[in-house]
């Protein structure tokens, strides 16, 4: 969601927090700000703007100079996005300035307190309340004062604080929204992603829920919100700056759909063991005997994760024969959930710290749940927090929509029921079968990029409708429900996704010419009932796209996928759809890579 850069050292802190501000527009944001220290003018120095990072960077002065700073992209919660409610938040006298990623919960009661004593708010942010707080502190050091200041607040924060009269620190803390901290030469920095972070050091400390940290130029200390000396030891980041850059493409969701099929090589990379006709993950702690204990599996995750794991469920089911079903983590975690001892439990997120996954872990954990982690970032919340797990390597995801990720977190699921059925009841011939499969899907994701050109002129077609349908069978309804998303996301365009067998029950009265439906047609054992869908809309003058194996007769058009094994399929089936919904996009003039209203990492409820 929002995003915190901070920097302490010897260099002008202006262009390099706006450097990192634009490094994490991809998280989605109405407004932004820049604070600094400026002895010279004897205290703090601030500019926000709504709108863009180009909109602040237009109203930094030239004369703005400084060596330490933070600054902030805010994405609405407390008030409309506004000049006013941008962060960082200052206090009436100037000394104090905080970012804040996060909800206080408790904002509304402690901002009545404050006035009530007399403090005036220049904004509608729960944010301002924190300021005010660590502003009145009595206490001599600034750790102390933000101390004094979180434990009055009920809530998620990752802040950063700086106050006029310390101006050789900057005091930061973490309660279920990511901080990380950058260890340079003599320099030191602060974000809540490290795309903050890599084109100035690949040295980093990832601090846990409460958990606070001093940063000076040629030092860090990290400890508890009680006080507690903490060790810190710094890990070296894999990805590297040009990670981020969009290498030659016009937006990131581009490059990034088209960087798949290397995305997917890495993820199999030295995990498949021929001799065995199964695979390697280190990652899991989980020996034979464990494994066969397991009488369920419990996927939970948000949004395109939660698709991967409802595709990733039917595989354990079909390759490990274990029960599996996937289910939002956001209402996992409210509904007072039965916790069964024999089951696993597999977390699903992107960036590691989606706020619902994560919390649901933490319930989990608290019950005494064995929880596994599939995320993307390593080292992130989930990771930590995940009793075992495997990374799923796609690199750095920058657009807000979730492409590449989704297919290797799909395969990742492959790799985990592969893992599973062979220590229970899958024979040699099928797991070799899966491995030559898994094998195949980097050259058959390339054969589905090359087809762009066509998709584009199918996605033209479709570009006026105002809503769509998009169906499928088993396999298939996943891969629909993925694909109305992204549809919806990144065009705007209302979509629905429903199991193709539900038609008959409903779903029928909506079809007509102006509706047109997406159908998804595995040459599987269900070929026959899903052209029988088919025929349904058709007789009722409905436009079909059909994404499928071979070409469908009744469909208006087809986008032919390459055929694997039953069960990888769907792997391939949703890809032709991203560019389906990218192309949709692009016709319409969407904002491709900062779709309206969201954010890329969701970190508050």
């Amino acid at each position: 969601m929002c995003g915190i850069v901070g920097y302490i050292g010897k260099r002008d802190v202006a262009p390099l927090l706006l450097e990192g501000l634009q490094r994490l527009e991809y998280r989605g944001y109405d407004s932004a700000g820049v604070v600094i220290t400026s002895p010279k003018a004897g205290g703090l120095k601030m500019v926000k703007a709504k709108g863009r990072v180009r909109d602040l960077e237009a109203k930094v002065p030239a004369r703005f100079k400084g060596t330490t700073g933070i600054a902030h992209t805010r994405w609405a919660t407390h008030g409309a996005p506004s000049d006013e409610n941008a962060h960082p938040h200052m206090s009436g006298d100037n000394k104090v300035a905080v970012v804040h990623n996060g909800i206080v919960d408790n904002a509304a009661e402690l901002r009545a307190k404050l006035t009530a004593e007399g403090i005036e708010f220049l904004s509608e942010t729960d944010t301002e309340v924190l300021t005010h707080l660590i502003a009145r502190s009595q206490q001599a050091d600034l750790e102390d004062k933000v101390r004094e200041a979180l434990r009055l607040v009920e809530g998620t924060y990752g802040i950063a604080v700086l106050h006029a009269d310390f101006p050789d620190r900057i005091v930061v803390a973490r309660n279920g929204s990511p901080v990380v901290l950058g260890i340079g030469d003599k320099e030191m920095f602060v974000a809540s992603d490290i795309a903050a972070l890599v084109s100035h050091t690949r040295q980093i400390v990832t601090l846990d829920d409460g958990e606070m940290a001093t940063l000076k130029a040629d030092d860090f200390r990290t400890y508890t919100t009680e006080g507690t000396r903490t060790t810190a030891s710094p890990t070296t980041v894999e990805w590297e700056a040009a990670s981020y850059d969009m290498g030659g493409h016009d937006t990131y969701m581009h490059k990034e759909i088209f960087e798949q099929a290397d995305a997917v090589d890495r993820v199999l990379r030295g995990r498949i063991d021929d001799r065995f006709s199964t695979v390697h993950l280190g990652g899991l702690n989980l020996d034979a005997r464990e494994a066969r204990s397991v009488r369920r599996v419990k996927i939970l995750g948000c949004g395109t994760s939660y698709h991967a794991g409802l595709i990733g469920a039917q595989m354990i089911e079909e390759l490990a024969r274990i029960p599996a079903d996937a289910e939002p983590a956001s209402e996992f975690r409210y509904r007072n959930p039965v916790v069964d001892p024999d089951t696993l439990y597999i977390a699903v997120s992107q960036s590691g710290e989606t706020y619902d996954v994560l919390a649901a872990v933490q319930e989990l954990k608290r019950k005494g749940a064995r929880v596994f982690g599939v995320v993307n970032v390593v080292g992130s919340a989930i990771a930590r927090e995940s009793d075992a797990g495997v990374y799923v390597h796609a690199g750095p995801e920058v657009c807000v929509v979730s492409t590449k990720c989704f297919t290797n977190t799909t395969v990742a699921f492959a790799l985990l029921a592969l893992h599973l059925g062979r220590i229970r009841d899958l024979s040699v011939a099928d797991g070799k079968r899966i491995i030559e499969g898994l094998r195949k899907l980097p050259a058959q994701i390339t054969a589905i990029l090359d087809q762009e050109a066509e998709i584009k002129k199918v996605a033209e077609e479709y570009a006026d409708a105002r809503s769509m349908m998009f169906i499928g069978r088993v396999r298939g309804y996943p891969v629909a429900r993925e694909a109305s998303l992204k549809l919806k996301e990144v065009s705007y365009i209302h979509a629905e996704a429903y199991p193709a067998s539900e038609l008959k029950h409903g779903p029928l009265a909506l079809i007509e010419p102006a509706l047109p439906t997406v159908a998804i047609v595995p040459d599987d054992d269900l070929l026959e009932k899903n052209r029988a869908a088919l025929e349904e809309i058709k007789a009722r003058s409905g436009r079909i796209l059909a994404v499928a194996h071979q070409e469908q007769e009744k469909a208006d058009h087809t986008i032919l996928v390459p055929k694997n094994e039953d069960e990888l399929d769907p792997i391939l089936m949703g890809i032709p759809l991203q560019l389906l919904a990218y192309h949709t996009a692009l016709a319409l003039g969407r904002d491709i890579d900062k779709p309206r209203n969201l954010a890329k990492s969701v970190t508050v409820e």
